[in-house]
C-alpha cells in the first residue's frame, strides 16, 4: 500500500529535475544572438574603451603631472583588459567582432535618443566620444593645457561609458555581462570624482555632465 503512494512523489521529483536541466541548458546559459542586448554592449563597449585608451596613451607621452601619468596607466591598464573580455565573449558566443548595425542600436527605445550627446557627433553614436577634432587638438596641445582637455574629454568620455553601462543593466541579466556593467558604473564613476577633483586644482571646471540629472 505504500509503494502507490509514493509514486507521485517521485514523479514530481522527476519533473523537478527536468525542468531545473531545461533551465540550465536553455535559460541562463543560451547564447547571446546577433542583435542581443549584450552582443551590442560588447561591440560598442569595445570600441569606446579602445578611444579611452587611445587618449590616455597621447597624455601618457607628453610626460605630464604624476597624477596624471597614474591615471592614464590604469585607463591603459583596465580598459585594456576588458576590451579583451567583451571581444572574447563575442568570440566564446561564436559572433563577428563587427557588425553592419548602427552603433547604440541596441539601446533603442532604452534611454538613448536620437540627439548625440556629444557635441558634433552623428545621431545614434555612443555617448561621450570625442570628435576627431578634439582628439587633434589633444594631440597638438601640451602642459597643464593638455591636461586639461584630457581631463575633460575623459570625464564626458566616462559619463558615456556609464551611461551605456547602466542601459545594459536594464536589459540583461546575463551574469558576466551584467558584472561586468556594475563594474563599469562604479569604476568610471570614481574615476570621474577624481579627475573632477584633478581639473579643480587646474582652475578648470569639466564639460556640462551628459548624465540625466
Amino acid at each position: 500500500m505504500e509503494k502507490p503512494a509514493r509514486k507521485p512523489v517521485l514523479i514530481v521529483c522527476a519533473v523537478l529535475v527536468l525542468l531545473a536541466a531545461a533551465f540550465l541548458l536553455f535559460g541562463r546559459d543560451s547564447t547571446p544572438g546577433d542583435s542581443s542586448p549584450e552582443a551590442g554592449f560588447a561591440r560598442d563597449m569595445a570600441t569606446h574603451h579602445a578611444q579611452a585608451v587611445e587618449m590616455a596613451f597621447v597624455i601618457r607621452d607628453k610626460n605630464p603631472a604624476k597624477e596624471i601619468r597614474n591615471l592614464a596607466f590604469d585607463i591603459i591598464t583596465t580598459q585594456s583588459n576588458q576590451r579583451g573580455m567583451f571581444q572574447g565573449w563575442l568570440q566564446q558566443w561564436g559572433l563577428d567582432q563587427a557588425t553592419d548595425q548602427r552603433p547604440m542600436a541596441w539601446m533603442a527605445g532604452h534611454g538613448h535618443g536620437a540627439t548625440p550627446a556629444t557635441p558634433g557627433t552623428a545621431p545614434g553614436a555612443m555617448p561621450g566620444m570625442a570628435s576627431p577634432q578634439e582628439l587633434a587638438k589633444l594631440k597638438e596641445l601640451q602642459g597643464v593645457q593638455a591636461e586639461v582637455l584630457f581631463l575633460q574629454l575623459m570625464i564626458r568620455h566616462h559619463e558615456g561609458g556609464v551611461e551605456m553601462a547602466e542601459g545594459l543593466l536594464k536589459l540583461s541579466k546575463r551574469d558576466e555581462v551584467a558584472g561586468m556593467a556594475q563594474k563599469i558604473v562604479q569604476g568610471q564613476s570614481g574615476e570621474i570624482k577624481l579627475m573632477t577633483d584633478l581639473l579643480k586644482q587646474r582652475g578648470a571646471q569639466p564639460y556640462p555632465s551628459i548624465l540625466a540629472s
